[in-house]
């Protein structure tokens, strides 16, 4: 009705009305006056989720058949345009139609008690005095009635099969969806990476700890009591892992709990302790630290620094899944000019004593190899030793090998290397 109103500005000068919409005319050229308005303003961004809206509301459309969001290219304005333009004509003359036919249709359905009123104050015309005029008036009155509902059904059905083709997902909205998607998998995967990394390790070593523990009580107590300031001081800074964790999914940067920066460890400033921690579990573990190459550890960038721990934690805590607390690791983190190296060693489990396994488990490997993919380095993994190829487990990008492949004798060797210069 609004660019019917507008419309009729322009023809009742044309036609010589004074008054608005007075004659059948000029409601026609009015309504063809405000469909070229309707179409204009159909450029305005919001019209297509509300039309979207409107379609999933009135029409039985399957929803992954229309887009969300404004158009974002020339062709989808465009049918956009087409779409609202076709809405309002469609729905400018059923409306019209149910105006004019559903009064007219009720007189000729209540014609046979009134007509009898003709020389009353209603005044019927003298054709009306007719005799099949009763008798044919209320079948010609539901007769427009039900074509009234035939037309308004009918527009509905073909807005409805033009809606997919005129209000569906261009090729640029898929692949703005792909990419939206995209990265809201790369946050997750990263967000699962960090989980399994970080806490996923405090609490194998706190699990081992407190079972040493406990079969310590009573024979040892100072190595109870050194267990358990293990355990508070693993679960003190997980809490503060996690805190870094979850800063992934916060904009605007990472935030702990009291709102100040909650830094994810690093290797320069963080690996000691998590040694520290690891040995208080009962793991040997031999470390070779050199991150003295050209410029020193200020040479390492922050990402390499921070992959990388997140990389040595898993590799301990993969020996001390697999291998046992008992177990010994031998672990070489080493910095040159051109790549940081991590190399960790343990002797393969013996086959008389298989690792523990966990269901949802083995995917410390993966993430490995996904961190320094990400980064534009490599990482290998398997067994190696002086047995034939067919003995051998390879995973050069980090399949799921977290020991299962189990030999009499032999090491499992993990290897990374991470350039210093990434885009990532």
């Amino acid at each position: 009705m609004p660019y019917v109103f507008v419309g009729s500005i322009l023809a009742g000068p044309l036609l010589g009305d004074s008054v608005i919409l007075g004659s059948f005319a000029s409601q026609l050229l009015s309504f063809a006056f405000g469909l070229p308005l309707a179409a204009v303003t159909a450029l305005f961004p919001l019209t297509r989720p509300m039309s979207v809206a409107a379609v999933r509301a009135l029409c039985d459309v399957p929803d992954a058949s229309l887009a969300d969001g404004p158009p974002r290219s020339r062709a989808a304005r465009g049918r956009t345009v087409a779409w609202f333009t076709l809405h309002l004509g469609f729905g400018g003359i059923v409306s019209g139609m149910t105006l004019a036919l559903v009064p007219f249709a009720l007189f000729l359905l209540a014609l046979p008690v009134t007509v009898g009123l003709a020389d009353s104050w209603i005044g019927f015309p003298e054709h009306f005095h007719n005799a099949w005029t009763p008798l044919l008036a209320p079948v010609v009155g539901a007769v427009s009635l039900v074509a009234l509902a035939g037309c308004a059904a009918g527009a509905g059905g073909l807005l409805a099969r033009w809606a997919p083709a005129l209000l569906g997902p261009t090729p640029a909205d898929r692949l703005a969806d792909a990419e939206r998607r995209a990265a809201d998998l790369a946050v997750r995967n990263r967000l699962a990476r960090e989980l399994h990394d970080s806490v996923g390790h405090a609490l194998s070593a706190v699990t081992l700890q407190a079972s040493a523990a406990r079969k310590l009580l009573d024979r040892d107590p100072e190595f109870v009591r050194e267990a358990l300031a293990a355990i508070e001081d693993t679960t003190r800074r997980t809490v503060g892992e996690l805190d870094a964790v979850l800063g992934v999914l916060r904009e605007g940067g990472e935030r702990g709990r009291d709102g100040h920066a909650a830094p994810a460890p690093t290797l320069d400033a963080d690996l000691d302790g998590l040694l520290r921690r690891t040995r208080a579990g009962g793991l040997r573990v031999d470390a070779t630290v050199d991150l003295g190459g050209p410029g020193g550890a200020a040479a390492l960038p922050a990402m390499v620094s921070r992959e990388g721990y997140r990389i040595v934690q898993e590799a301990l805590s993969n020996v001390l899944k697999h291998a046992g607390p008992d177990s010994e690791v031998t672990l070489c983190v080493r910095l040159d000019g051109t790549g940081l190296e991590i190399v960790a060693e343990n002797p393969l489990p013996d086959t008389a004593r298989p690792p523990a396994t966990r269901p949802g488990g083995g995917h410390g490997l993966r993430g490995i190899a996904d961190r320094a993919r990400l980064l534009g380095g490599t990482a290998e993994a398997g067994a190696h030793d002086d047995l034939p190829d067919r003995h051998r487990t390879h995973h050069p990008e980090g399949s799921d090998g977290s020991h299962d492949t189990h030999h009499p004798y032999g090491t499992w060797r993990l290897r990374v290397r991470l350039p210093l210069h990434t885009h990532a």
